[in-house]
């Protein structure tokens, strides 16, 4: 083609100058002048393909004019597409006369989607070439308040997004391929410990109710403080990661075949401090009796043999402390590629931070988040569980077992949640109420406080894959550990 050489003689002459990044001008000029011929060309390239994605101004010209024309019904020829090009000098031919040219020297149109993707891929290296150079420059000139560790990870996030637009797989998708994705999660669930089509949480009931811990879940577990969500989420992860069984496959990775890599992000607390809860849990000393020294010798020896246990799990601890959503999409994301990950543990909602856009308020900034937590938990095709506050009214009411409404900001997190979780222990209400010792209200209080002792509620308030209602389970407050109570003992469902 005589203008694909007259371009690549214009080009080698740049490269002269400088490198020249990396592209295919007769691929651009091949695609173009088949949409030309054949307007149907396009949709084979319309879904992933944009005008930016091409290396040569004229060619994001035509292709954006092209695409402009066609979705609004009109034809697109040369003819039709002259008047709106302009006048451009392209090595002595006109614009209307590079048109022409295309069209008549366009090859066939079933090898446009390959043209298309050429151009796509070779757009992704040049961006690619992009956030090198600024990762170099950037570290040359860092500002004073940039750490590297925030460029690091500034950096995975662009990497990161270029990754996911390097695909063109999109689109719609034959309802039979959902289909067997269906039949293949029912006969994991067969084949797996329990019959659950997700990932144990290690409690009886809850698994019952739930399934599991389903895959693209973004899982609320919220509470009043005191209440013990994090001894519940803690007792779950433990479960999860003490139960984890892989398979090497044949292209060397290992399949999670049982239980599942847990990462566990603890704003509020030290790894440590979360550390000796879970130690505690599992040898059932209590915490404050480990942080104070007060143990035997056969105690200490318990510790070491729970501590020797817990140290070949896989359970990985973030205790940064005021991170942003951003910041923890990324490590999510660099953990999963890394090391592997099947279930994702926040402590707390609140205390991460947004984009802090101009003008954003907390309710704006939670409801990010939210969005954000639960493309995370799609993306990654693992449940998040994320713990959560709730609000002061709770206190007012009479009966303080919460609900929906009772969420800090609960629009965004009812919304995109697809289970909300409350816990709730009658018996820390019920310790303030004490009345006076030796009346008939203190003899009714103990009564109560009795029935209450070692109880907890775990109450399903919304749920889009089953039913709600609550579920009874043992608490141990000297060691906050959660348990499953005997079958006679368990609370009837709550419409």
């Amino acid at each position: 083609m005589a203008t694909a050489t007259a371009l690549v003689t214009r080009l080698e002459t740049r490269e002269a100058e400088y490198r020249v990044q990396p592209h295919n001008i007769e691929a651009e000029q091949a695609l173009l002048g088949a949409i030309l011929v054949n307007n149907d060309a396009f949709y084979r390239v319309s879904d992933f393909l944009l005008p930016d994605h091409f290396f040569e101004p004229i060619h994001q010209r035509v292709f954006e004019l092209t695409a402009s024309l066609i979705r609004a019904g009109k034809i697109a020829t040369p003819i039709t597409l002259k008047t709106f090009v302009g006048e451009i000098d392209l090595g002595g031919l006109t614009a209307s006369q590079y048109l022409a040219r295309l069209a008549a020297e366009a090859t066939t149109v079933i090898n446009a989607g390959d043209y298309g993707r050429t151009i796509y891929e070779l757009a992704i290296r040049r961006q690619l070439i992009g956030v090198g150079e600024e990762l170099v420059n950037v570290a040359y000139d860092a500002p004073v308040d940039m750490p590297p560790r925030e460029q690091i990870e500034e950096a995975e996030r662009k990497l990161y997004e270029l990754a996911e637009k390097g695909r063109y797989e999109g689109g719609f998708q034959k309802f039979d391929a959902a289909l067997y994705t269906a039949i293949d999660m029912a006969a994991n669930a067969y084949q797996r410990a329990g019959g659950l089509s997700g990932i144990s949480s290690g409690l009886r009931d809850l698994d019952q109710r739930m399934g599991g811990l389903q895959p693209s879940d973004l899982i609320v577990l919220a509470g009043r403080p005191a209440m013990g969500k994090t001894s519940l989420a803690t007792n779950i992860a433990f479960n999860i990661a003490k139960a984890w069984r892989g398979e090497r496959q044949t292209d060397g990775t290992i399949k999670t075949v049982d239980g599942g890599i847990v990462a566990f992000f603890s704003l509020e607390m030290s790894a440590d401090q979360l550390a000796t809860r879970i130690v505690a849990e599992q040898s059932g000393i209590s915490s404050y009796k480990i942080r104070q020294g007060r143990i035997t010798e056969a105690e200490f020896a318990r510790l070491t043999d729970v501590a020797a246990q817990i140290e070949k799990l896989p359970l990985y601890i973030d205790q940064t402390g005021g991170i942003s959503i951003a910041q923890l999409v990324a490590r999510a994301r660099r953990l999963k590629r890394q090391k592997g990950l099947d279930v994702l543990f926040i402590d707390y909602l609140q205390l991460l931070s947004g984009s802090a856009k101009n003008g954003q308020n907390r309710v704006q900034e939670l409801t990010e988040i939210t969005t954000s937590l639960k493309a995370l938990a799609k993306e990654l095709a693992v449940p998040i569980v994320a713990l959560s506050q709730l609000s002061r009214q709770v206190e007012s009411r009479d009966d303080k077992r919460p609900q929906l409404s009772d969420l800090r900001e609960s629009g965004s997190i009812e919304q995109d949640a697809d289970v909300v979780m409350f816990v709730y222990r009658d018996e820390y209400y019920l310790k303030g109420k004490e009345p006076r010792p030796g009346t008939e209200e203190h003899n009714k209080w103990q009564i109560e406080m009795e029935a209450a002792h070692g109880v907890a509620e775990l109450i399903i308030g919304k749920q889009r894959h089953g039913p709600t209602g609550a579920i009874a389970l043992q608490f141990d407050a000297e060691v906050t550990r959660f348990s499953d109570r005997a079958d006679e003992m368990r609370l009837p469902d709550r419409e």
